[in-house]
């Protein structure tokens, strides 16, 4: 986008539209050193590798617990059952298959980037049971048809266990700890169809307890009124997360924002909610201030969610409720309403918005309208 262009409406899923002007469109430009090597698996071994969880196969909404090392990114199971059977059915007769992707996480741990629909279907029908039935195959010829694979024959057997998918399995080596270029791959992968959304793929590739409490802090009622309906693509979790990437580092702030967002989860990814205690709180009385004195149109100056005018905003009123609590709903109001009418502020908030001067523009500007706030 030219400094003169302004943000298009970006369009979700359904009814939900977010302005997130030049976010959403940006390029994460990347420099890191990635090990890559080829390896080939025999199918009963990346079965075996995934009843361990020495390979995992994210999926959304699983309840974190402190032994989860990932979260889901990959949309769920989808493969319908004909699918799922001529997978099997083309291993059995020794046909090649794609190969799979694969990530090794510091535990050595393996994350599926690409292929799960058919790891997965290999893992329920090794199991038995598909859909709480047992699985036979359906959709395959004979001597296959109707078989579980307990009851396939023994040649057949031995030629779906030994039957090898290749893998490519890629490892970040420089920067220590950095997972932005294996973000920066797997946008890549996911270019057919509906792609992933950024924060898709943050939820795996730095899954922690900060990551928990944004979501936790995503079900706030307040915020609820603010933003609208849950977003299907976690769009408002990747908002939160860019409050709090702003409130806290806005000066070290550099574009693109996907890679400042991707830097400091990073960061952050093993902060406890116990030490994120004052933060979540501010966010709370923030979004409840907001509601109560401007109403749920407070990010929407014109119809659709203001990406810019949401982060500015949350940034300038936790600000001043560092300082102490707010008393004055119609100052806080009159303040908004000053701050909506300011050139300045509107240009940073509508005009190449991830540029470094807009984003410090329209944070100091939303900072110093909400300082005299009582």
């Amino acid at each position: 986008m030219t400094s003169e262009q302004p943000g298009a409406e970006v369009e979700m899923e359904d009814d939900e539209h977010v302005l997130d002007v030049d976010a959403d469109e940006e390029v994460l430009s990347v420099t890191y050193e990635i090990t890559s090597y080829g390896a080939d698996y025999p199918v009963d071994g990346l079965v075996k590798r995934l009843d361990r969880g020495d390979i995992k196969i994210p999926s959304f909404n699983p309840a974190y617990t402190e032994s989860d090392e990932i979260r889901g990114f990959q949309r769920g199971f989808v493969w319908n059952r004909p699918q799922m059977d001529r997978f099997i059915e083309s291993l059995l007769l020794g046909l090649p298959v794609p190969g799979i992707f694969l990530v090794r996480e510091k535990s050595n741990t393996l994350l599926v980037l690409d292929g799960q629909q058919r790891l997965r279907s290999l893992q329920l029908y090794y199991s038995g049971v598909h859909d709480k039935r047992e699985y036979r195959l359906k959709y395959a010829q004979k001597p296959f048809f109707d078989k579980t694979y307990l009851e396939l024959d023994d040649e057949d057997r031995r030629r779906l266990d030994d039957s090898i998918i290749h893998a490519t399995v890629l490892r970040q080596d420089s920067p220590s700890g950095s997972q932005q270029a294996i973000y920066s791959i797997f946008e890549r992968l996911n270019t057919g169809g509906s792609p992933l959304q950024p924060q898709e793929i943050r939820i795996a590739l730095f899954n922690g307890p900060f990551l928990q409490l944004i979501e936790d802090l995503n079900a706030d009622i307040n915020w609820r009124y603010l933003y609208g309906p849950s977003s299907k693509r976690y769009k408002d979790q990747e908002l939160i997360l860019r409050v709090f990437a702003l409130f806290e580092k806005s000066a070290s702030y550099s574009r693109p924002v996907k890679g400042f967002l991707n830097r400091y989860l990073a960061d952050n990814r093993e902060r406890t909610a116990v030490e994120s205690e004052g933060l979540a709180n501010l966010f709370r009385t923030a979004s409840r201030l907001i509601y109560d004195a401007i109403g749920p149109k407070a990010f929407k100056p014109v119809r659709p969610l203001n990406a810019a005018v949401l982060d500015s905003v949350m940034v300038g009123v936790m600000r001043r409720l560092q300082v102490g609590d707010v008393t004055s709903l119609a100052q806080l109001k009159s303040a908004y309403e000053t701050l909506m009418k300011n050139d300045v502020y509107r240009r940073a908030s509508t005009y190449s918005t991830a540029a470094e001067e807009a984003v410090a523009e329209r944070i100091q500007l939303s900072t110093d309208a909400f300082a005299g706030v009582e």
